[in-house]
């Protein structure tokens, strides 16, 4: 189960312009130009990314999917539990947002243009 989530986001992230993946601290990161957009929990249950700050708090709102990751939290950054009835159009759209505040906006302008 856990290895179909992260095959998804891994579709999901390495769909944006130069994104990569690294193995850091002993978990799959997604990058933009060595900027991190997207981190997976090691067991692929949550991911956690930077929201978009007029969007933060309504997803917050939903303590049972979203929630505060350590160390990141205060720059910006949501966790999403990817455990049950995960909606994967939505985790696509928040990755992509995250990727668009992380990269360059000439890579950014790619995503919000197709």
């Amino acid at each position: 189960m856990a290895e179909s989530r992260l095959a998804k986001l891994r579709k999901i992230a390495l769909a944006l312009p130069e994104a990569t993946e690294e193995f850091t601290w002993e978990s799959p990161n997604f990058r933009v130009r060595k900027k991190i957009f997207v981190m997976a929990a090691p067991d692929g249950s949550s991911i956690s990314m930077k929201a978009d700050p007029d969007e933060r708090p309504a997803l917050l709102e939903n303590e049972a999917r979203f929630y505060l990751p350590p160390y990141v939290a205060t720059k910006g950054w949501i966790g999403m539990h990817l455990t049950a009835g995960v909606d994967w159009s939505e985790v696509a759209e928040l990755v992509a947002t995250s990727y668009c505040i992380i990269a360059p906006k000439t890579l950014a302008r790619l995503v919000t243009s197709s």
